[in-house]
C-alpha cells in the first residue's frame, strides 16, 4: 500500500466484515441470563466489577451491558450507587398481564390469519416456531432451565413476528425485559410448554379463533404462576 494513499495493492481483496459479537452484547447475554435463572435474585445489587472479572473483560463492556439491561427493563438503577435486579411487585405483575394479555391474543390471531391466507406451503416462520417448540422440549430434558425458558420467550417472539405487524412487534418489544423477569420466576415450566404446543398447533391450522383462544388460557395460567411466585417471593 502506498503511504497516505489509502490504497490496497494489486491483487490486495477487501477483508470481509467482522461478525464478532461485540463484547458489550456479550455481557448482556451473560448477565440477562442470570437474572432470568435466578443466579442474580430480584432485589440483589449487580456488581460490575465482579461481572468484569467473571466475564474476563474490561469494565467498559459491562457498563455498557448494564446500561441496556436498565432500558431493557431487567435492572433498576439506584442513585449513587451500581444497579440492581429489578424486583417484580405484584401490583406490577398484575399490570403487566393486563397489557400483555390482549396483545398475545391478537398475535395468535393475526399469525394464525396469515397462515389460512398463505399459498399452498408453510408460510414463513411457521417452521421456525416449531422448531423453538422442540429446542424447549430438548432443554427440558436436559434440565437446562435458561435454555428452556429462552425458548420460550423465542416462541411468543416467533409468533409476533409471524403476525406481520409492525406496531405489534414495536409494542410487544417494550415489554420484552419484564416478560422475561415473569418467564424466570415460573416453577412449573411443564404446562407452559404443552400450551405452546396447542398454540402452535391451532396457528398452523390457520384457526384464529381457536389459537386466541388457546393462547388466553395461556397467559390467564402464566399469570397464575407468576402471582404465586412473586407472593412466595422473600
Amino acid at each position: 500500500m502506498t503511504a497516505g494513499t489509502g490504497r490496497k495493492g494489486d491483487g490486495e481483496q477487501p477483508s470481509a466484515p467482522s461478525t464478532r459479537i461485540p463484547l458489550s452484547e456479550v455481557a448482556r447475554r451473560a448477565v440477562r441470563d442470570r437474572i432470568i435463572d435466578g443466579s442474580y435474585a430480584q432485589g440483589s445489587r449487580v456488581v460490575e466489577r465482579e461481572i468484569a472479572q467473571d466475564l474476563q473483560m474490561s469494565r467498559v463492556p459491562v457498563r455498557e451491558a448494564l446500561r441496556a439491561l436498565v432500558e431493557e427493563g431487567l435492572l433498576d438503577l439506584l442513585p449513587h450507587s451500581g444497579v440492581r435486579v429489578r424486583r417484580l411487585e405484584r401490583a406490577e405483575v398484575e399490570h403487566l398481564y393486563d397489557v400483555w394479555e390482549p396483545l398475545a391474543i391478537q398475535a395468535s390471531r393475526l399469525a394464525a390469519r396469515r397462515v389460512a391466507q398463505a399459498a399452498p406451503g408453510e408460510p414463513g416462520g411457521l417452521a421456525e416456531l416449531r422448531a423453538v417448540l422442540e429446542q424447549a422440549e430438548a432443554a427440558a430434558d436436559a434440565g437446562d432451565r435458561t435454555r428452556e425458558n429462552g425458548a420460550g420467550t423465542a416462541f411468543h417472539d416467533g409468533i409476533v413476528a409471524l403476525a406481520d405487524n409492525p406496531l405489534l412487534a414495536q409494542l410487544m418489544q417494550r415489554l420484552n425485559g419484564q416478560l422475561r423477569l415473569l418467564f424466570g420466576l415460573n416453577t412449573e415450566p411443564a404446562p407452559m410448554r404443552a400450551q405452546h404446543g396447542e398454540m402452535y398447533e391451532r396457528i398452523a391450522a390457520g384457526d384464529a379463533d381457536a389459537a386466541a383462544a388457546i393462547t388466553l388460557l395461556h397467559v390467564r395460567k402464566s399469570r397464575e404462576l407468576a402471582l404465586r411466585a412473586v407472593t412466595d417471593t422473600p
